[in-house]
């Protein structure tokens, strides 16, 4: 963690033991850098910021850390090599962008924790005593690539077998397993497949760190595509290199069963990042307000969610800096964390 020496299969097990327990991952990167002034009308979504504007990216990642973050996500969610190269990018150049990825949030790591040691945030004796800091490689799914809403719905068709899901994202995980982060982050999982995909390249191309592994839901019980939420978590525990599974980009009201589903199935340590509980409409590519959960209000659901067994909780879509210091303030990790003037 930030240049330690500790081996992969430590990793996570050592940022919770460091953490109390419980370990705060960041909030949603999109929403930040449109309220920053970033443009993200295009297939590259937050991606293309590692094109147009990368200080952007380490300005939001900055701003999580600061609201106490101890995970750090990469803006390559929608980073892909194929969606490099349908913008005119060469293929050499696309992968400079992914590990530029990698290069931004472990930036933001080291100038955080060099103000930490400075004493330049106010808090209990000013710096924080213990902020353990991963970096999380985010590599989302095919259905993110193609920027059509499939990865809200996993319907990826027949033409797209388990070998070409393999093919799509072998280069992009070994290119962002030897960028410098900590662990690579499966998200926004909508299919078994793509699940058995992932486990199968993390063996084969023998992937030196680790990985979490975490799936989306509309319902509550299975994930979005209608696969068994129970057989997608049994596929991650069989797998050593996976060190934590659970949910993310669910609504908040559905994580607690979830959790509960989970945690009959692994002993792995159980990862939650939900949404606000608003709904994307794929069509218009616009969040719609339905259930939407205000940040103050995560607060009763996160001790809720830490007594059903997840250890490591953040936000996805939607949720802010304000929503993952409130989180933090609720697992008590860790003082809200503001620059002094």
């Amino acid at each position: 963690m930030g240049g330690t020496t500790t081996s992969s299969a430590d990793v996570m097990s050592d940022l919770l033991r460091e953490c109390g327990g419980c370990a705060v991952i960041d909030g949603g990167l999109a929403t930040e850098l449109e309220r920053n002034g970033a443009d993200l009308n295009d297939p590259l979504w937050s991606a293309k910021c590692l094109i147009s504007s990368p200080h952007l990216i380490r300005k939001v990642h900055l701003d999580y850390l600061e609201a106490g973050a101890n995970i750090l996500i990469t803006a390559s969610y929608q980073a892909t090599i194929q969606g490099f190269e349908s913008k005119g990018i060469s293929r050499e150049e696309s992968e400079n962008l992914l590990r530029k990825s990698a290069e931004i949030a472990c930036e933001a790591r080291d100038i955080f924790l060099e103000r930490c040691t400075k004493g330049w945030y106010s808090g209990t004796g000013g710096a924080p005593k213990n902020h353990p800091v991963l970096v999380a490689a985010s590599i989302g799914s095919y259905g993110a690539y193609l920027a059509d809403g499939s990865e809200y719905s996993g319907e990826y068709g027949e033409a797209v077998t388990l070998a070409v899901l393999k093919d799509f994202h072998r280069r992009r995980v070994q290119v962002l397993a030897e960028s410098g982060v900590d662990i690579i982050a499966f998200e926004t999982i909508p299919n078994k497949i793509e699940a058995q995909a992932y486990i199968e390249l993390l063996e084969e191309n023998d992937i030196k760190i680790p990985a979490w592994l975490s799936f989306n839901s509309k319902d509550g019980v299975n994930i979005v595509s209608g696969d068994s939420l129970h057989e997608c978590a049994l596929i991650a525990e069989s797998c050593n290199k996976v060190v934590a599974v659970g949910i993310n980009c669910t609504p908040p009201r559905f994580i607690h069963g979830l959790i509960t589903s989970v945690q009959k199935v692994t002993s792995k340590p159980i990862i939650i990042y939900p949404n606000s509980g608003e709904t994307y409409d794929a069509d218009r590519k616009v969040w719609v307000e339905s259930t939407g959960v205000p940040d103050e209000d995560f607060v009763p659901y996160v001790s809720k969610w830490r007594e059903a067994g997840a250890s490591l909780i953040g936000g996805c879509c939607r949720t802010t800096p304000n929503t993952i210091r409130a989180i933090s303030r609720a697992l008590n990790i860790t003082s809200a964390i503001k620059p002094q003037n």
